[in-house]
């Protein structure tokens, strides 16, 4: 006969305090994600999972978190129509109802993704990579946020040097006895060097039940705030097809972060008003020792009034 085994995470803990988050991280999960008439996204995923846990009980029941993720990927396998972020969203449920004792329950997923494209000059196929980010947050009065979104990297140049290179340009040009006119459409023409680096954009929406966004979309509107585009593969005539671009569009890092707002807005007319979103730039600052950085988080609401100019 087997003995019946103490619950000892269901006992008093010596100091009682509660806790916000009590889980697993670094769950590493095959996730397939079907598509209509498509092949199905086949991502290597992991995962975070949490429970709040009361005051009064010693410990979490680590296991259940590892047996609603295996549960809610093995229905999304067989249902077929689980969004990213579904999954997410219907494992912190089940959480909630494995964990009698919690009030709230947390999924976050992060996972590489890969999108295929064809080269900007010579038209070749190559990939790209994103980081996807989802997540969702449960509460037991039945509300569920979900979010989905994906970090890019790109490349952005800086309009501050560019500005004095075309200012050193100027002035040599006069030098040559040549004419304003003809030295500002030629600056127009032929754009300055500028200090490039190598930029990462992060772009995510969060709403009640989850955003209608389509992730590819998502991920685009990230990969055009940059300068410039880049990709795995690239001969000649692309490597120039991306330094021409970049410094066509320089931009500082709060530059990317309100193109991703303008996208966001412009792309998705259809977010609810409260549906938060956030963006972020970082940039690998090739002269400096230091990065770049800027961010905003705000609802969508107040980023139309905003893109907008309404008052």
């Amino acid at each position: 006969m087997t003995p019946q085994l103490p619950d000892v995470q269901a006992s008093s803990p010596d100091v009682t305090v509660g806790l916000n988050r009590v889980g697993v991280t670094g769950v590493e999960k095959l996730v397939e994600i079907s598509r209509e008439d498509k092949r199905p996204y086949v991502l290597m995923a992991e995962f975070e999972v949490f429970v709040d846990l009361p005051s009064w009980r010693k410990g979490a029941d680590m296991s259940r978190n590892m047996e609603v993720v295996d549960e809610t990927l093995e229905e999304a396998v067989s249902q077929g129509d689980l969004r990213i972020e579904d999954i997410c969203g219907t494992a912190a449920e089940r959480l909630l109802d494995k964990h009698d004792y919690t009030e709230q329950a947390e999924v976050r997923m992060e996972a590489e993704f890969v999108t295929r494209e064809r080269t900007p000059e010579s038209d070749l196929p190559t990939q790209s990579t994103a980081d996807v980010i989802a997540s969702a947050t449960a509460t037991e009065d039945g509300d569920i946020r979900e979010e989905i979104g994906a970090e890019v990297t790109g490349m952005t140049v800086c309009p501050c040097s560019q500005g004095m290179s075309a200012a050193r340009a100027r002035e040599k040009l006069r030098d040559q006895g040549v004419d304003d006119r003809t030295i500002e459409e030629f600056l127009e023409e032929v754009p300055q060097p500028g200090h490039s680096q190598r930029g990462h954009a992060t772009l995510t929406v969060e709403s009640e039940g989850g955003p209608n966004v389509d992730l590819t979309e998502l991920i685009e509107v990230a990969r055009d705030s940059m300068s410039a585009r880049i990709y795995n593969l690239a001969k000649r005539p692309d490597e120039d097809h991306m330094t021409y671009q970049s410094h066509l569009d320089a931009k500082f890092v709060e530059d990317c972060v309100r193109a991703m707002a303008e996208g966001v807005i412009d792309e998705f007319p259809g977010l609810d008003d409260d549906a938060v979103v956030r963006m972020e730039q970082s940039n690998d600052e090739s002269i400096h020792q230091h990065n770049a950085h800027a961010e905003r988080v705000a609802e969508v609401e107040t980023l139309r009034e905003e893109v907008n100019g309404d008052d």
